[in-house]
């Protein structure tokens, strides 16, 4: 059996998917707790389109998901604002609109459908330097808006009203933490695969809950979670030539099955 890290692409690899494993979890949470799961899947939509977008012009396509995927949350927040308590329309909408654009968009391209193929499901072997740089930067700048915004998170994800009426600027959270979504989707894109990144950002969370005891448990719960899923199946998807993506997902509902039945005895 080779050695998995004498290869430059699978070092780049585990080093992206460490730091996705980490901030999927940290803004998943918060997602997760409100109620707004669904803004993973219409923001991975979008970013398809930009990725598209990106192939389309000839710049590199995580670029181009970066800037529709922000687009689609300051869409998403503008909509749910208009339904008023019909807001998951917003999310339908937007994802409707990054699909219809993404069909359009990729019609135009020529010879680029592998390239969009290891954008849907995820790619080891396709990350470049750029992109490494890119998911350092990016990530980093998650974390560190993470930390800062801790405790106004954690009163709008819980209660909007009560963090209003503490001084909490709840419209600016809400974008920040739309923003925040915006971008992890995007970056996680290529490893991953824009199809599966919502399961990153919703699976860890749901095992963590099953054990968690509070809110600052869930999150470092969900981040070892996501780091088992995303280790592992990278090491999987290599040896067994597997797509990382789907890998990384089927890994990660397995141990959720498995973390509910024992926690289901457990009750009993």
């Amino acid at each position: 059996m080779d050695n998995i890290f004498q290869y430059a692409f699978m070092q780049r690899a585990f080093v992206v998917a460490a730091i996705i494993a980490v901030i999927a979890p940290c803004i998943g949470v918060s997602i997760v707790l409100k109620r707004l799961s669904a803004i993973g899947d219409a923001t991975s939509h979008s970013a398809l389109a930009g990725i598209a977008f990106g192939l389309l012009l000839g710049i590199n396509p995580i670029l181009g998901a970066v800037m529709f995927s922000i687009f689609a949350v300051i869409g998403i927040e503008v909509f749910r604002k208009s339904f008023g308590k019909y807001s998951e329309i917003a999310t339908v909408v937007v994802m409707s609109a990054g699909i219809g654009l993404t069909a359009v968009l990729s019609g135009f391209i020529t010879n680029g459908s592998t390239n969009i193929n290891s954008f849907l499901f995820g790619s080891i072997v396709a990350i470049t330097d750029f992109e490494l740089y890119l998911t350092i930067g990016l990530g980093i700048a998650v974390i560190i808006t993470s930390i800062l915004l801790y405790k106004e998170l954690f009163f709008v994800t819980f209660d909007e009203e009560a963090a209003k009426l503490a001084g909490v600027p709840v419209g600016g959270i809400n974008l920040v933490l739309m923003l925040l979504t915006a971008v992890t989707v995007s970056v996680a894109s290529r490893i991953v695969g824009a199809l599966m990144i919502s399961s990153l950002l919703v699976i860890p969370v749901a095992a963590a809950m099953m054990i968690a005891k509070s809110y600052k448990q869930t999150i470092w719960w969900s981040i070892a979670f996501a780091e088992f899923f995303t280790v592992a199946g990278l090491f999987i998807s290599y040896y067994l030539d597997l797509r990382p993506g789907g890998t990384i997902v089927l890994l990660g509902v397995v141990f959720l099955i498995v973390i509910m039945a024992c926690t289901s005895k457990r009750r009993r």
